[in-house]
């Protein structure tokens, strides 16, 4: 099928017009045309499905990981050394909340005397890894269209940080068309299509897209994570040998929730599968739920540190992945021929999750993290989760 015949079946054919553009601008728009996923728009036509039945999941707490530690070591240490774990690092994102122009992981954490910037603090937890177990892991790094230059640069210049640059490798995660109301994709300029990242679950597609895993054959897990938590163990080689040992094609780090208040997403049952459940989905009266010791059943709170095997998620990519619609303001070409930035919600961005890969998984090994040595999200400038909060946990540990 012909992007002219693809694009009337998405019922987007006011996209054909060129008018008005230059052979390379026809060109240029043609390809990214060509490039994107034209049908994501169509999820506004249906409803999302109803939560299933809800209920508290068991899992590793980090005393029964104490009493196995040495096992659990082990054998995530044999899997390390023999390179069937590689780290995909989500960068994707910029310091806006922090009141930073850059990349996320180019934000220093330190001081001007002695700078400690987030992509140095997570490559340093990762290196200790390697020094242990005596082999170098793949560090794969998930930039965006907009800080994909920034962030190899910034990398570049800091010499990685002492990782080797043949064991890194970058990749850009795909895009997908914002539409209007209505559905119909928008422009954001002339012969330019208004476009967004597509979301935290599209790091596996936009991995194979890119070639990547190619490099590495004898990956058979992947251990991914965001670039908020400035103490997170990367390829915690218990965390790893723990999910493979348990037989289950993914495993979570979970901290647990300080509040039943706290906005963090939460990995319980539902129809009696492991499922993620975002902090305001969570029903009031679930999240305040008790057990018989007085704890909260609901406590798992995700980290976004997940471990998933190679084999699943060539199994799940065949699957579609649940796309879901955001309305969000959206820079659209307006009639004059120049950008409109609207001040309220005016159409769609969407995106994937990953919380449904976990749901798609069928099986998750739920591993606790101790929340004082291994949970430092940076996600606001001031308050709870800010740059203060962890870089006083970071003072505590040593590394600030």
């Amino acid at each position: 099928m012909d992007l002219t015949e693809r694009l009337k079946a998405c019922g987007q054919e006011h996209l054909l017009n060129t008018e008005g553009l230059t052979k390379e601008e026809r060109a240029q728009y043609l390809a990214e045309l060509s490039s994107v996923d034209l049908t994501v728009p169509s999820v506004l036509g249906s409803k999302r499905p109803p939560r299933g039945k809800i209920g508290p999941i068991s899992g590793l707490s980090a005393q029964k990981i104490k009493e196995r530690y040495a096992q659990f070591y082990e054998e995530g240490e044999k899997a390390i050394r023999a390179g069937k774990v590689a780290a995909v690092l989500l960068a994707g994102g910029q310091g806006t909340r922090l009141g930073f122009d850059g990349p996320k992981g180019t934000f220093n954490m330190g001081t001007k005397r002695r700078p400690r910037y987030i992509f140095e603090l997570l490559i340093e937890n990762l290196l200790e890894v390697c020094k242990r177990c005596g082999a170098f892991i793949p560090l794969l790094i998930m930039t965006s269209e907009k800080n994909d230059g920034a962030t190899r640069g910034f990398l570049e210049e800091h010499a990685y940080f002492g990782y080797p640059a043949d064991h890194i490798r970058f990749f850009v995660q795909e895009m997908y068309p914002c539409a209007d109301e209505n559905g119909k994709i928008l422009l954001e300029a002339k012969g330019k299509l208004a476009l967004s990242p597509n979301g935290n679950g599209g790091w596996f597609s936009s991995l194979k897209r890119a070639g990547v895993a190619k490099d590495f054959p004898a990956v058979e897990w992947y251990n991914v994570f965001g670039v908020d938590n400035v103490l997170q163990k990367i390829a915690d080689p218990a965390f790893v040998g723990a999910t493979i040992l348990s037989g289950a094609p993914c495993g979570a780090k979970y901290v647990r929730k300080k509040r039943w208040k706290e906005r963090v997403g939460v990995l319980c049952l539902e129809d009696g599968a492991p499922s993620v459940i975002e902090y305001y989905e969570l029903p009031e009266e679930l999240a305040k739920a008790r057990g018989e010791r007085g704890e909260l059943l609901y406590s798992f709170g995700m980290t976004l540190n997940y471990l998933f095997s190679a084999r699943l998620l060539d199994e799940i990519s065949s699957a579609r992945i649940p796309v879901h619609a955001v309305k969000k303001v959206v820079p659209y070409l307006g009639g004059n021929g120049e950008t409109v930035v609207p001040k309220k919600p005016n159409g769609y961005k969407f995106e994937t999750l990953i919380l449904d890969m976990v749901r798609l998984a069928g099986a998750c090994l739920p591993y606790e993290a101790v929340r004082s040595e291994e949970f430092a999200p940076v996600k606001n400038k001031r308050g709870r989760d800010s740059v203060s909060s962890a870089k006083r946990m970071l003072w505590m540990q040593g590394k600030l």
